[in-house]
């Protein structure tokens, strides 16, 4: 359910780089040669996702992860129409073989873009960060599972999977960015440990979208 109707924002929020500074331009120019790879194994350079449109770009820490899993079902609820209607792009990216995307989407009931970095090479070039930070008060407002229950679950789909593929980095921590058209950097956000995400209608604001609605309850609107 679409949420009322917001103007774009203007300006950045969250914490680039925890200092308030965007990545500089020679960093994304040399993470735009870097190849992703699609479903069905094609690669792709990373900047034809923002080139010639304004693209959001969620970055997971890997395929597994609980807190990934419950956030990406979110982003499975922003309407197609939304995205373009606002020409705006939205992808995912993770960092294990291409072979775990169609899974990973089945799974999620996500339909929009997905790719992933199978050598973390853009993830490393944007200073994504590996291990927990220690900030353990932030909450992820998509994330439902408590941690016991939410790893027992990582746990069970990597048992049932194959052997020691752990689909992805078990450390790598991932973000969100909103880029294009061509080198322009909009907001960037580097998650500091599994629950520190960017609420997606944060996102979604920042890149002139309509909001969702996640929380299933129904909205007074008054006229």
């Amino acid at each position: 359910m679409a949420g009322p109707p917001v103007p774009p924002v203007t300006q950045q929020v969250g914490r680039a780089r925890d200092c308030g500074q965007r990545p500089e331009v020679g960093e994304l120019r040399e993470a735009a040669r870097c190849l992703v790879v699609d479903a069905d194994g094609r690669s792709i350079p990373f900047k034809a996702l923002y080139g010639e449109r304004k693209a959001i770009v969620v970055f997971v820490r890997n395929f597994l992860c609980y807190t990934c899993k419950e956030y990406v079902e979110d982003l499975a609820k922003v309407p197609e129409a939304f995205l373009q209607e606002a020409n705006v792009r939205l992808i995912v990216i993770g960092q294990s073989s291409y072979h775990h995307i169609k899974p990973f989407c089945s799974l999620t009931g996500y339909t929009h873009e997905m790719y992933v970095d199978p050598q973390r090479e853009i993830y490393k070039m944007l200073g994504m960060k590996r291990g927990e930070g220690n900030n353990v008060s932030v909450r992820s407002p998509h994330v439902k599972s408590n941690t016991f229950l939410g790893s027992i679950r990582s746990m069970w789909r990597a048992m049932t999977g194959p052997a020691f593929d752990f689909q992805g980095d078990p450390a790598q921590q991932g973000g969100a960015l909103i880029l294009g058209p061509g080198n322009e950097v909009h907001f960037l956000h580097l998650d500091k440990n599994r629950l520190d995400h960017v609420p997606i209608n944060t996102v979604l604001q920042l890149a002139g979208v309509k909001t969702v609605n996640f929380t299933n309850k129904p909205q007074i609107i008054d006229i």
